[in-house]
């Protein structure tokens, strides 16, 4: 996978986010591009939503940009 692929990748994977979570901003995003944890950990503080069910989102986003 090159840089230009994981870049769309990754604006695709925000951009499922931002739908599924409203409360999502680009500055949260932005600030942790990369970092898995530390991103759920964002999700779960700003929605209050479950480690489990936000692992569960970002696969189902993962899966629909792969299918």
């Amino acid at each position: 996978m090159n840089a230009m692929t994981a870049q769309g990748d990754w604006n695709i994977l925000k951009g499922k986010l931002k739908q599924t979570w409203a409360r999502i901003t680009h500055n949260t995003l932005k600030k942790v591009e990369g970092r898995t944890d530390e991103l759920i950990g964002r999700i779960q503080k700003r929605t209050g939503a479950s480690r489990q069910v936000i692992e569960k989102a970002m696969r189902e986003c993962d899966a629909e940009h792969f299918v």
